[in-house]
């Protein structure tokens, strides 16, 4: 019995220091991947402008207003996005209503976009320019034969005003693109 109340002082010790250098191993966010996702979590709040469509499309109708509801979630790790044309119900079984997630993954900020196409594209955040955050597509998961969001730029203009910039890449390779210039709203 001797031998094991001298050993468990030094096993308890050993334990302790195997624990404290793999918490010092973890790896750290880039504070430029942070920065860019806290930049992103000041625009927690409903949002409503105009949508500019180039080249304009005739089967897209932007005459209303799109709404975009964006809001921290899971103790800080993530931002949802959700974007729907403004009035309407938010019922997404009738109209479109893309979701999009904003999360550090290991050493980047990345954006997996939850398409009304039926797929996810997956992009990766550049190092950030001041108040601007602007994504690069990564990766695709799903179908593409309705083609896929591929870009993304979000510009922070100041506490009530930001602008978006999608880039969809129709079937063909067509880039469409959509800016949106919003104002908070209640």
């Amino acid at each position: 019995m001797k031998p094991v109340r001298l050993m468990l002082p030094i096993v308890l010790t050993l334990s302790g220091a195997v624990v404290s250098a793999q918490s010092s191993m973890t790896t750290a966010v880039p504070p430029d991947a942070q920065k860019s996702f806290d930049t992103l979590k000041t625009l927690a709040g409903n949002w409503e402008g105009p949508v500019t469509l180039d080249p304009p499309d005739t089967q897209m109708s932007m005459d209303k207003p799109v709404h975009i509801s964006m809001r921290i979630t899971s103790r800080g790790n993530a931002l949802v996005h959700e974007m729907q044309e403004a009035g309407t119900p938010a019922d997404p079984t009738k109209y479109d209503h893309p979701v999009t997630m904003f999360y550090l993954d290991s050493d980047r900020l990345t954006l997996v976009h939850y398409c009304d196409a039926g797929n996810r594209p997956r992009m990766v955040a550049r190092k950030p320019d001041g108040k601007t955050v602007e994504f690069d597509f990564a990766d695709l998961s799903g179908g593409n034969q309705f083609g896929h969001m591929y870009h993304a730029v979000f510009k922070t203009v100041d506490a009530n005003h930001h602008a978006e910039d999608w880039t969809f890449m129709m079937p063909g390779d067509k880039p469409m693109h959509a800016h949106f210039e919003l104002q908070r709203v209640p």
